[in-house]
């Protein structure tokens, strides 16, 4: 310890701060960091603008000791698995301008512990940019075997060599070690307990030497183009050898392992296997976009079941989705699994897709293997990172400047977006009033009412009439008049023949859009229904299978075997003419090409909805026949609708009415949707409401015939404002503008709604003020995110990565250097300019309300009333501008609302109503309406005093609170004693929904059936104590994440 202080304490720099110096001790006394064999390799610790202590992972249990390694300022410190070291770092504040170097992901495999020392000496700093190393670091060493080789020429790849590692590959952004096989047989380590620790080192440079070797490490991470592995050409079935097959999810893995047998082992990874980091850092534009992955703690458990897979297997078969995301999940387990150790030279790598879950196409897929496609995986990366850029730069600033408004994401934003402009039109929209005259006329002969027909007018003296040509009941009154004094014979009929062609078949959005308006099923919902019908269901007969393709699809077109078989069904089932002639192809211009998998549809159209009636649920079973009829109405013939317009007059032709009806001649592939087997399909243009017998009674007639006028009917119309979007009308409208991609449109609209930003009201998308105020600031700082063209170019770039044609680096710099401007000036911006933006911005729904919408202080009649965001908490008011010398608040728009999630604005402002006095100090009792409903107020407002309220729960009916229920409500809060654990007190309060008990952070709803007056002490704990409690206030910590961590 002497000489450790003497080695801090003679630094040659200039003398380092106490508290930095106390930190670095601290550091050296930490035992879960320092362990007792500390080897100090130099006289003097130069003193660091940072501390480049790092964070190190506890890999799972099972695993085996795990031996990595860091470098302070000189010191090297051997750890094993059973503790963290972990020292964040700070600044000196000297050379905050320093460029930091980055190592990520370095993977050691786990020996005994009397080979720590080994393990540590034998990692050379000096090529991975860690640390330079003295020599007497190595001389006084002596278990080091190794020499240092000459230093490579700039512009090469360095490896990084221990002497369990014979080669290394730097892959993304990550330093991946393999264990040598010489190594594997003198220390037989066992592969299936290796470990993998993902660290970064960052060293500052200290030296001209040290910066020269910048451009060399960041040229060490190799790109993706370089093979990660040795990937197999051949034809994975029939099997030659035991392969290990690796997919998505546990249902999926059964079922295609009952398809293979046992010489395929078939393991789920249960997504993806790690993750970026949910901090920010975790990408770094500064250092050419590295990033940071973190993997959780559940994944170590399905990675080890995987490495074992691996002891004797000749095959890795990688078959996650086949989409974006399954091509980097896929990656990643590539990435994970060669940090283990576990990818000896023996193994082949291979990657399949399965586009549905069939014996017979996946027993195809394995017959064509491929390598990874890293143009995917590129367009995961930019992705990834874009939304990460985004999503932790603005956030922070909506924390600080729009308290309580939690999150902005790329689409997110975009659709927000849409939803806002669209209520501003709403707010903006001025009903225009407008007239529309029919009349009902039968043949003059007939007086039966079942030969009446309808007609409506559309020339009056001789000109035609618009939407907006009656604008009043004068004028509405005046055309009845002429028309019930006119005579009126058939002018004109026209017959006429109308193909209405089949739909085409669903991609994901139409699927999502024909659920909601159809089923009422949210896009969530629709997904997660239609994703257990691709992973497989279990039949009568026991066999698994999935029913339907892969969901997550922008193409249309469909296999030519699935078409033939669709076509034969048809034939058998409806009648030769029905099958379409020539089977249509279905083509849309699709970004990407190598996105664009099948339309959704059934894996066997044999299988009839009706015979899966008693196999699937209810709305698993809706869905499914959705897709089984679009499927099989998309390869059938058109429908042919026979058309008569009948043109009516009076003599001089002067007015003019017409009269349409239609009838199906050939249904087509309506013939489908009236199958009884399918009846849960039904389609709403073939409801058969066809009014075929209006349509004999037009057909009936021919030109010069004399009518009778029946009856003349007025209607009074006024324009509606556009409707708000709906789930499915939003989905449609991002598609149409290409905004996000199918996979993320439902996601995009579950964060809406868990941010409280949206909320829907019978299927209806209603934005919230806090969504609208999220909106409303991203518009005015941040115009890209919200820009729908923008946002939908991005897209486009995006797939271009995809497809190869943009490196995905390029974009993100260019992106960044942009975004980052933004982000510089809007942090300078006062939260008082946020203040008067918002309130110019929504200045008629936050004053309209008042009373004679005057803003003057009705309280220190001085001051004006103004939008404020409140210091505590993430409330929002409308108060004085005289604020500290005048605290009246007009009313409260959001604020710590314990008991709902998502308060709702009430604008209606009542007058008080006196209830009566109170007894003892006779003040007024007021009943009083204010943004989250009713309330009683003792007292009346007044300066710089706040009167008690009290929510009145349940109120159907004002004139029903009397004076005795104020005063009872009045008692509450009630103290009903203190907690016996913590002597904290247990209080009983009114509610919005009735009464509830709070202990600290801790709230529990009293039953409705339960008085207030019955509950006591005892009574209050058992109910804090059950299941039904609910937290407030700030979150707890999460636990720590088991993981790959670095900084």
């Amino acid at each position: 310890m002497i000489q450790l202080q003497r080695s801090v304490f003679s630094t040659t720099t200039t003398t380092p701060s106490l508290r930095h110096l106390m930190l670095q001790l601290r550091s050296f006394h930490n035992p879960l960091i320092s362990p007792p064999y500390v080897n100090l390799t130099k006289n003097t610790v130069n003193r660091r603008s940072r501390f480049p202590f790092r964070s190190f992972a506890v890999i799972n249990h099972e695993f085996t000791t795990l031996k990595s390694v860091t470098s302070v300022n000189g010191f090297g410190y051997p750890f094993s698995a059973n503790g963290v070291g972990r020292c964040l770092p700070f600044s000196s504040g000297t050379e905050k301008s320093k460029r930091k170097k980055t190592v990520k992901a370095v993977a050691v495999p786990g020996k005994d512990d009397k080979d720590v020392s080994s393990t540590v000496n034998n990692v050379d700093f000096g090529k991975t940019g860690l640390s330079e190393e003295s020599k007497s670091d190595k001389q006084e060493s002596k278990v080091n075997t190794a020499k240092k080789k000459k230093k490579p020429s700039p512009g090469k790849k360095k490896d990084v060599k221990t002497a369990a590692t014979d080669s290394s590959e730097v892959v993304g952004e990550e330093v991946s070690i393999k264990p040598s096989s010489k190594v594997k047989k003198e220390k037989k380590t066992n592969l299936k307990e290796s470990s993998s620790i993902s660290t970064s080192e960052e060293i500052q440079d200290d030296s001209a030497s040290t910066r020269s070797k910048k451009k060399d490490v960041n040229s060490s991470q190799v790109d993706l183009e370089k093979p990660l592995g040795k990937f197999s050409g051949k034809p994975l079935y029939p099997p030659s050898g035991k392969s290990v097959v690796v997919v998505e999810s546990v249902t999926k893995a059964k079922v295609i392992q009952g398809y293979l047998g046992d010489m395929y082992e078939v393991l789920p990874s249960y997504g993806h296997v790690r993750d970026l980091a949910a901090r920010s850092g975790s990408v770094r534009p500064d250092d050419d976009f590295s990033m940071v992955w973190e993997v959780p703690s559940s994944a170590w458990s399905h990675l080890k079941n995987i490495n074992a897979a691996l002891s004797g297997a000749e095959n890795l078969i990688l078959a996650s989705d086949p989409d974006r995301e399954g091509e980097a999940i896929a990656w990643h387990i590539i990435e994970m699994l060669q940090q283990q150790g576990a990818l000896h030279d023996n193994i082949f790598l291979a990657r399949v897709v399965f586009h549905e879950i069939t014996e017979k196409s996946i027993k195809t897929a394995l017959q064509a293997p491929r390598e990874i496609d890293v143009n995917l995986v590129h367009a995961y990366l930019a992705r990834r990172a874009l939304d990460y850029l985004i999503g932790f730069n603005i956030s922070p600033l909506l924390w600080r400047k729009l308290p309580g408004c939690q999150s902005a994401g790329r689409v997110q934003s975009a659709a927000l977006s849409l939803i806002c402009d669209r209520e501003i039109e709403i707010d903006q929209f001025k009903p225009k009033e407008y007239w529309t005259a029919e009349v009902h006329f039968n043949m003059r002969e007939s007086s039966n009412k079942d030969l009446t027909f309808l007609a409506h007018l559309t020339h009056f003296d001789s000109n035609k009439l618009n939407q907006f040509s009656i604008t009043s009941d004068v004028e509405a009154r005046d055309i009845e008049s002429k028309i019930n004094s006119a005579e009126f014979q058939v002018i004109n009929m026209k017959r006429s023949k109308v193909r209405r062609n089949p739909p085409t078949p669903y991609i994901t959005s139409t699927l999502q859009q024909d659920a909601a308006n159809k089923l009422n099923f949210s896009a969530s919902h629709t997904m997660k229904l239609a994703q257990k019908l691709y992973e497989g269901v279990e039949l009568p007969n026991g066999i698994s299978v999935g029913l339907i393709t892969y969901i997550r699809t922008d193409g249309l077109h469909i296999s030519e075997e699935a078409v033939a078989n669709i076509r034969s069904l048809i034939i058998e089932r409806y009648g030769q003419n029905f099958a379409a002639q020539t089977p249509p192809k279905y083509f849309k211009k699709v970004k990407n090409a190598q996105e664009a998998h099948e339309a959704i549809r059934p894996t066997d159209i044999r299988k009839l909805p009706s015979t899966l009636a008693g196999v699937l649920d209810e709305e698993s079973l809706k869905l499914y026949t959705l897709i089984w009829t679009r499927t099989v109405s998309c390869q059938m013939e058109p429908a042919i609708l026979e058309k008569i317009l009948l043109d009516i007059g009076n003599a001089d032709q002067s007015i003019m009415l017409r009269s349409v009806s239609s009838k199906v001649d050939f249904p087509g592939y309506r013939a489908v949707f009236k199958d009884i087997d399918t009846e849960a399909g039904q389609d709403k243009d073939s409801d058969g409401s066809n009014h075929d017998q209006a349509f004999e009674v037009l057909n009936s007639l021919k030109t010069e015939d004399q009518l009778h006028l029946v009856q003349t009917e007025l209607s009074q119309h006024h324009t509606q404002p556009p409707p708000r979007y709906s789930e499915a009308s939003l989905v449609k409208k991002l598609e149409e503008l290409g905004i996000g991609r199918p996979s993320t449109y439902a996601s995009t609209l579950k964060v809406l709604q868990d941010r409280n930003y949206v909320t829907v009201k019978s299927r209806v998308l209603s934005p919230e003020f806090r969504g609208r105020m999220v909106s409303a600031f991203l518009s005015h700082h941040f115009s890209e995110v919200t820009d729908y063209s923008f946002t939908a170019d991005m897209e486009t770039e995006l797939d271009n990565v995809s497809a190869g044609i943009t490196k995905w680096k390029g974009l993100l710099g260019d992106y960044w250097t942009r975004f980052k401007s933004y982000c510089e000036r809007t942090s300078n911006v006062h939260i008082h300019q946020v203040e008067k933006m918002l309130e110019k911005k929504f200045v008629d729904y936050l004053f309209g309300s008042l009373p004679d919408k005057s803003r003057v202080c009705p309280s220190c009649m001085e001051g004006t009333l103004i939008f404020k965001v409140s210091r505590f908490g993430a409330g929002y008011f409308i108060g004085c501008d005289q604020h500290p010398r005048c605290k009246y608040i007009a009313k409260t728009l959001y604020g710590d609302e314990e008991e709902e999630e998502t308060p709702h604005l009430n604008i209606v402002m009542e007058e008080p109503k006196l209830l009566g006095f109170n007894s003892g100090s006779n003040e007024k009792i007021l009943l009083k309406s204010g943004p989250y409903g009713v309330y009683v107020q003792l007292g009346e407002d007044k300066k710089g005093y706040t009167p008690k309220r009290v929510s009145v729960p349940h109120v159907k009916d004002l004139d029903s609170v009397t004076l005795e229920d104020a005063l009872a409500l009045l008692q509450y809060p009630l103290t009903l004693g203190t907690h016996p654990k913590d002597g904290q007190p247990v209080i009983l309060k009114v509610a919005k929904v009735g009464y509830s008990i709070r202990h600290r952070h801790t709230i529990a709803s009293v039953p409705k059936n339960m008085k207030p007056g019955d509950i006591t002490l005892e009574k209050a704990l058992e109910l804090l104590s059950g299941k039904d409690v609910r937290r407030c206030g700030r979150p707890k910590n999460k636990p720590r994440v088991e993981a790959i961590e670095a900084y």
